[in-house]
């Protein structure tokens, strides 16, 4: 089961591309609202959350969480406990947490970039003391993958498909939306 968390303002592409791509490749996807069931995203397009932050269960299943950024989502997402909780959840376990733009600055103040290869939305390398702050666009060290932003959201979306069902199955997806 994979956990994308939707904060009022967050950034549409961000979280719509991962969880379109990964349900593609048939993994369990359920959109977590924080705040409540129906989440409006920063450019004002309203999505109905699978279940809310109350209704999570952090447990065996869980395979994955997605941070997606933008604003203010990334700060009403940082603000929440079920958040919180479900990171250092993830970090107990070697799950796998996916941040995106504004989002890795939440696990930079966690002091959980220290020393890994991480990326984010320019402006936000501030926010992430300890990071080896890298050049790609998407990057993973061990558990943790960051992105730059919207504008590599496929790229990262791919990249949770590679690590929830196999790089096999990312080609695949790769090739079906004609993805260079």
């Amino acid at each position: 089961m994979i956990y994308v968390f939707l904060a009022n303002g967050f950034e549409e592409m961000e979280a719509l591309a991962p969880i379109d791509l990964l349900r593609r490749a048939e993994r369990n996807v359920i959109t977590v609202g924080v705040g409540g069931k129906v989440i409006t995203g920063s450019h004002g397009i309203p999505v109905t959350a699978d279940i809310t932050t109350a209704e999570m269960i952090l447990g065996g299943e869980l395979e994955m969480i997605v941070l997606p950024g933008g604003m203010p989502g990334t700060l009403n997402l940082e603000k929440s406990e079920a958040v919180q909780a479900a990171v250092d959840f993830c970090m107990d376990r070697d799950i796998y947490i996916g941040a995106i733009c504004a989002a890795p600055s939440i696990l930079g103040h966690k002091g959980l970039l220290e020393g890994r290869e991480a990326i984010a939305y320019p402006g936000f390398e501030t926010q992430m003391p300890g990071a080896v702050l890298s050049d790609k666009s998407v990057c993973r060290s061990g558990n943790i993958i960051t992105a730059k932003g919207a504008g590599v959201a496929t790229e990262f979306a791919l990249q949770l498909v590679a690590l929830a069902a196999g790089e096999p199955e990312a080609k695949r997806q790769r090739n079906a939306i004609c993805y260079p």
